[in-house]
Order: structure tokens, then sequence, then C-alpha cells
């Protein structure tokens, strides 16, 4: 699957993956054996290989991309604490998946306020494959430069800011990429998310994982760039903290957001992967089986 995600269809057909312009890549244990490659572990949940192949890129279609984000969150709907303790709200199974997300993406994306609590390193310690070029959100440039994905040099990082806001430390920051882009005509403010897109895409950045945290995976699907929308939910009752998704409340309940999705179980915790636009629907993919 890696091999694919880099484009190496030849190592990618050789593990068993098959790709076609109408469905994209889909994985067959026929293919496998016709490789005389060993049937991966993971065949024994054959559903597991969807949850990913939509990340990879479609046949012909080398300008496609696709926005994924992805949110943790407790039974009540919280992604943390009142304070932002959010270590951990899931299990080890879901972190796990966030490090194969980060593994198959171009670029992984959060805003300042996770890096500012959570301190995260973005990369891909836990699966095989390399880390993806960072990107932080700082619309007012005021993040601290101790914060890890600043100093630890694991992999490039980029950061955003307003063009209104002038980095307080840019001599600090010397060793990242500043880019400056407009801010959003929204009334919360912010960067304009379009805009950060269009950037990415420029530098060949096109498979994006926007893990955090609610303020900005929810403005990404507020401005309707999501492509899928993965919240994995943990039997956790936290009580009051912070939000997971914040939008526009609707007047109708007709008129809420109810996406087409597949479960997805991750040891105790159980992902909903929703496919929100642009995309092709779960009932439209080919589910890989042991039969093929």
């Amino acid at each position: 699957m890696l091999a694919a995600s880099g484009g190496d269809e030849a190592a990618a057909r050789a593990c068993g993956l098959r790709r076609n312009p109408d469905q994209g890549w889909h994985w067959s244990a026929q293919a496998c054996a016709a490789a005389s490659v060993s049937v991966p572990e993971s065949v024994a949940h054959p559903e597991l290989w969807s949850l990913y192949l939509p990340f990879l890129p479609l046949d012909g279609d080398d300008q496609r991309s696709c926005i994924i984000g992805h949110l943790g969150q407790s039974l009540d709907g919280f992604i943390a604490t009142q304070t932002g303790d959010a270590c951990f709200v899931t299990g080890p199974e879901n972190i796990t998946h966030l490090h194969r997300m980060r593994a198959l993406a171009d670029a992984v994306v959060v805003g300042a306020g996770t890096v500012a609590v959570d301190d995260p390193r973005l990369t891909t310690r836990l699966v095989a494959g390399p880390n993806p070029v960072r990107v932080v959100l700082d619309p007012g440039a005021r993040l601290p430069s101790d914060r890890q994905v600043f100093t630890d040099g694991c992999a490039p990082t980029l950061l955003c800011h307003c063009s209104t806001s002038a980095p307080q430390a840019e001599d600090a920051h010397a060793h990242l990429e500043w880019i400056s882009l407009p801010e959003a005509s929204l009334p919360s403010g912010g960067l304009d998310l379009a805009a950060v897109v269009d950037v990415l895409r420029a530098r060949g950045l096109r498979r994006l994982f926007i893990e955090g945290g609610g303020v900005t995976v929810s403005r990404f699907l507020q401005q309707g760039l999501l492509d899928r929308l993965q919240i994995t939910v943990a039997p956790l009752i936290i009580g009051e903290g912070r939000r997971g998704l914040t939008l526009p409340a609707p007047e109708r309940l007709a008129n809420a957001l109810r996406p087409a999705h597949r479960l997805y179980p991750m040891g105790d915790d159980l992902l909903f992967d929703c496919w929100m636009s642009g995309s092709v629907p779960p009932g439209q993919l080919h589910w890989p089986s042991m039969a093929e």
C-alpha cells in the first residue's frame, strides 16, 4: 500500500494491489498468490483495506487530491478535558491508525491549538513508511519555538499564518518555511483554508490528513473541503471539555448532515468513516475478499 501511495505501481502489484480508472486501487488475495506473496495477517479483516485504499491516487489522475479529517472523541462528544488533556481519548488501535494515515499522506495538517497543548511529533513511529510533510496552521503566528515539530528535524514543516499577522520570532523558526495566506471571510476568522489547500497542491501535496484539533477539522468541514471525515468514538464519558465538531446549528434536523458511512471496530473504539463530498460512496467501492 505504501508503494502504491508513492506511485510505485510495479511494487504495489507485486503485493497484490491492482487499480483501474473506475474503482481505483483494490487488493486481491488471488493476485497475491499469483505473485507468490504471503497473504498478510490483516486480510483476516479485509474490510480494513477499504479504509486506506481510497486515499491512494486513481489511475490516470495524478492531479486528484483527497482530504481526510479525523477526530477521536468520547461518547459525549469531547476530544479533551477543559484543560486540554487528550492523552489518550482513544485506544492504541486508533493511535496506530493515525500513524498509518500519516504514512499514506503527503502532508498532515494540524491547528495551532493542537501543537500548543499536545506538542505532537506527527511522525510514523509506530508503522513502516515515510514521515509526511507537517503543516501547522497558526493564523496569529504566536506558537513558541520549542514545540517538537519545530525542533526535531524529522520532516519538513510548513507554518501557515495570516498575512495580517507578522511572525513574532521568525528567526527562532529559521529552519521552517513560513507561508503567508489570506484570512477567511468567516465570522470566526482564521486562515482561508481553500488557499491553504491550493498552496499545498502547488507543492505536490495532494493527499492531506487533517489530524486536529476540533476547531481545525470543523473549519475544513464548514468550508466544504473534506472528502472524508473519520470520527473515532471511545467508550469514555468526560462530562465537560473541549468539543469535537462545532458547526453552525441547523434550524431543522432535516437540514443536518447525515453522510454515507462505514463502521470499523478499533479495539474498544468504533471509527465512523464518513464520505462528505467528491468521493465514491461506500456502496460503490470494491470490497476485497479472500475469494478473489
